[in-house]
């Protein structure tokens, strides 16, 4: 495989995150989401996902193989130094470490931007993305128990932290 490069992601990579996040939507459980994106709401959100909450992609041989993101953790003023982050791998791209370079590009940019703490809130069973949030420092921080029905099954949302 050449090795992925990592870029901002624009308006015009939305068909391709559009395809990766709809993949999970309706086959996996790395998000709790029941209806797919579509594709001005996919533009949308790399719209408002500019300057401190960037949207960065991985790419090969100009295809885009994986996307990570941050966002506010929540609305209230005095959470403004925590954001949350999201990682999506197209399904033949995982296992070659994308999603670690993926994380280390999105950490940087919120140590860049001066954030304090990244927390990451990972649905249903996905080892894998656990084991790149711990390689990176990240520690658990709880499990939600049956937060998310989808599939017919319960699902726990695992809940990690990064200090920065």
């Amino acid at each position: 495989m050449t090795e992925p490069t990592i870029r901002d992601a624009t308006e015009a990579d939305a068909g391709s995150l559009l395809a990766i996040y709809n993949h999970e939507v309706l086959t996996g459980t790395a998000t709790l989401d029941l209806e797919p994106r579509t594709l001005e709401g996919q533009i949308e959100w790399i719209r408002r996902h500019q300057g401190a909450n960037p949207v960065v992609v991985a790419v090969v041989e100009d295809q885009v193989v994986g996307f990570a993101s941050l966002s506010p953790f929540k609305e209230r003023a005095a959470y403004r130094t925590t954001v949350e982050n999201s990682i999506y791998v197209a399904a033949g791209a995982q296992g070659q470490g994308i999603g670690n370079l993926l994380m280390t590009e999105i950490l940087a940019r919120a140590r860049s931007h001066g954030f304090h703490s990244v927390i990451a809130r990972i649905a249903g069973d996905n080892p894998g993305s656990i084991a790149v949030h711990l390689r990176h420092g990240y520690e658990l921080v709880g499990v939600e128990r049956e937060v998310g029905r989808k599939f017919g099954q319960w699902l726990d949302v695992t809940e990690l932290q990064l200090l920065l």
